[in-house]
């Protein structure tokens, strides 16, 4: 794994109701609001942010 990649990641579902520890993955990652898009990059610790709330994002390589 490259640490130079980097991943665009945006949030499309919402984070009303979800457990403190994935908002805060949410928050962790930049993402702000619904349909919000960053680039962030390819580090474990972020991988593992996204691994924990997939089920929220769209990710894609970049």
């Amino acid at each position: 794994m490259s640490d130079n990649k980097h991943i665009k990641v945006t949030l499309v579902k919402s984070t009303i109701g979800r457990l403190p520890a994935h908002k805060a993955c949410v928050a962790g990652l930049g993402l702000r609001r619904m349909h919000h898009s960053v680039t962030v990059i390819n580090t474990p610790e972020n991988r593992g942010m996204i691994n924990k709330v997939s089920y929220l994002l769209k990710v894609e390589e970049v």
